[in-house]
């Protein structure tokens, strides 16, 4: 698996967007300074999503979503790679006895495709939106990470690089 996180905060991404003619679109703007974080961990071969909406990136929010993932996967053992964030270095991270964590090369995010599930749900959930609190920024973004959770051929799409793909099927006949 491979896991990473994201910020989602009440500052509305204007972008172009369609209107028939002659109309101009509206678009509300927004730059509020609150935030909140998307855990996610993503299965390359599958396109399996865990994700968790919590409110900080450190140390407690990533050993809560490492023990989540562990329950959610009982019998399988994972390898799940990380970044170099601090919190992933830390040694009170206690890694659940089904996941190894394998850090990538320092400064390396485009080895990562969770990333591009980032720019998926920023593109197409939350572009031209403005959110009346925290709340209903959360609740949007959990029915977001909702329907890729509930649609892994989607997120396989995006996630299944040819080259994690060989390097998976190459360990398996190793």
């Amino acid at each position: 698996m491979f896991q990473d996180e994201a910020r989602f905060g009440r500052i509305s991404d204007v972008r172009r967007c369609w209107a028939p003619r002659p109309l101009r679109p509206i678009c509300q703007g927004m730059l509020t300074h609150e935030y909140t974080y998307a855990y996610g961990a993503v299965e390359a071969s599958t396109g399996k999503l865990d994700s968790l909406i919590l409110p900080h990136v450190n140390t407690d929010c990533m050993q809560v979503f490492l023990n989540e993932v562990s329950v959610r996967h009982p019998d399988e053992r994972i390898v799940m790679v990380i970044d170099g964030a601090g919190w992933h270095r830390s040694i009170a991270l206690k890694e659940p006895d089904n996941i190894y964590l394998l850090k990538l090369p320092p400064y390396a995010p485009e080895l990562n495709p969770i990333e591009h599930i980032w720019d998926e749900l920023r593109e197409k959930f939350f572009h031209n939106r403005v959110f009346k609190s925290l709340d209903a920024l959360e609740d949007h973004l959990a029915l977001a990470l909702k329907s890729f959770e509930e649609n892994p051929s989607k997120v396989r799409s995006v996630v299944s690089w040819p080259w994690i793909i060989e390097a998976l099927f190459n360990s398996l006949l190793n």
